[in-house]
């Protein structure tokens, strides 16, 4: 346990910013495992919406900093090449 008040104020702060990171990590998740599978169950409008929700998800998890930019980018990536995948028509 730390002596020092500023370190005392530091560990109450780090405690409540690691708190909001989990729920926005969590969040993230959420959406991203939602967005998949309505991709594969739901119609292409739902599933676009549940896409662009996740995205947009993602993002503010990034620009929150919880998350690198990379990270944020290849997540995004690869959803949507999921995505573009489930819109194609199907070639037997």
């Amino acid at each position: 346990m730390a002596n020092i008040k500023s370190q005392k104020k530091r560990i109450r702060t780090n405690e409540l910013d690691r708190q909001r990171n989990v729920a926005v990590r969590s969040r993230v998740k959420t959406m991203v495992k939602s967005a998949n599978t309505a991709l594969t169950d739901k119609p292409a409008e739902e599933a676009e919406k549940e896409v662009r929700a996740a995205i947009s998800a993602i993002d503010r998890a990034c620009t929150k900093g919880v998350i690198p930019s990379n990270q944020a980018a290849r997540r995004k990536s690869s959803l949507m090449q999921r995505s573009n995948r489930a819109r194609q028509p199907k070639v037997s």
